[in-house]
């Protein structure tokens, strides 16, 4: 441990230096001069002896070149916050070690279920990803996806599909409009990942090997979930499955698939209406900005030839418009 401290340099800073500015513009100061006569001067002078920057000559304080000291002070601070910069890789590689047995422990021996919480939920995806050895399910919902969570994400995420891992992941149509999503998919689809996307809610899913399922706690995206419970591993991956046979391939970009994708966010937004959530929560559900959402409500005002909202809920009801018809093909009328 170095021999100065972080209230050695604060009083070095505050007091030593223009101690020792006083020093160096005299040639010299005698022990009893009225600059060190006080307490705080007296410590000042202790800590120029103890650097090294100023010597006793025959009962004056003479100053000494920074420039033959420095190194006795600086040097061995470098070396100890190297030696501590070492250290501290070496014991996270020992904690990263007992993170892989506890994670490929059995089930009865680190408990079926586990929450982790704040700013330990990344670094916990990351060792899982990590660990996967053949598959991983993700599901995405759109908010809370920015450009630095997704850069994240890409990189951790293409280690594991270059280790060979299969990957398949699910957004919600509005990231279709996404620019970091798209890079996102371009990055992971290289690699031979799949990506899907539909107009319907749902909520984060990773499932890694068919054996650990994380999902958010019930407090929100602050607490996940880890779980270990087979049969309800099992349950969640079926879920996957059936809402992944509904989606659409993200890589799809002809007309069709545009037009398809436009009538299901329509008919979502329809059936949001009809429901009667509010706003931000339909906005929410559609993975788009509250804004975004109000354009879509505008657009079915315009439609329907409404001015409000109510007139916009009569005449769908009028009309019988739930929100669940098949798409009409334009060109077959």
């Amino acid at each position: 441990m170095s021999q100065f401290g972080p209230e050695d340099r604060e009083l070095f800073e505050r007091i030593a230096t223009d101690l020792y500015d006083a020093i160096v513009s005299r040639g010299g100061i005698a022990a009893s001069d009225q600059l060190v006569a006080g307490e705080e001067g007296k410590a000042a002078l202790d800590l120029l002896r103890r650097i090294g920057l100023v010597v006793n000559d025959e009962g004056r304080w003479v100053p000494v070149d920074p420039s033959t000291v420095s190194s006795t002070v600086v040097a061995p601070m470098g070396q100890e916050g190297a030696e501590l910069i070492s250290e501290s890789a070496r014991w996270a590689q020992a904690f990263n070690a007992l993170g892989h047995l506890w994670r490929n422990a059995p089930g009865s021996a680190r408990g079926l279920f586990t929450e982790v919480r704040g700013e330990a939920i990344n670094p916990f995806i990351a060792s899982v990803v990590a660990d996967a050895e053949f598959e991983l399910l993700t599901a995405q919902p759109q908010f809370g996806r920015n450009a630095p969570t997704l850069a994240a994400a890409t990189q951790r995420d293409t280690d594991a599909l270059d280790r060979g891992v299969r990957m398949r992941t699910l957004y919600q149509h509005s990231a279709r409009r996404h620019s970091a999503t798209h890079k996102y998919v371009a990055a992971v689809s290289r690699r031979g990942a799949e990506v899907r996307t539909l107009d319907e809610f749902f909520n984060r899913l990773i499932v890694v090997d068919r054996r650990l399922a994380v999902i958010p706690g019930h407090e929100g995206l602050a607490v996940a979930l880890a779980i270990r419970e087979p049969s309800l591993v099992a349950y969640l991956v079926d879920m996957f499955e059936r809402t992944w046979e509904r989606a659409r391939p993200f890589t799809q970009r002809e007309t069709s698939m545009s037009r398809d994708v436009a009538a299901e966010q329509r008919a979502m937004t329809i059936r949001m209406l009809i429901a009667g959530y509010a706003d931000p929560a339909s906005a929410k559900r559609l993975g788009v900005s509250p804004r975004t959402y109000a354009g879509y409500v505008a657009d079915l005002k315009q439609e329907y030839d409404a001015q409000t909202r109510f007139q916009l809920g009569y005449a769908m009801g009028r009309l019988g418009v739930s929100g669940h018809e098949d798409p009409v093909d334009p060109e077959n009328g």
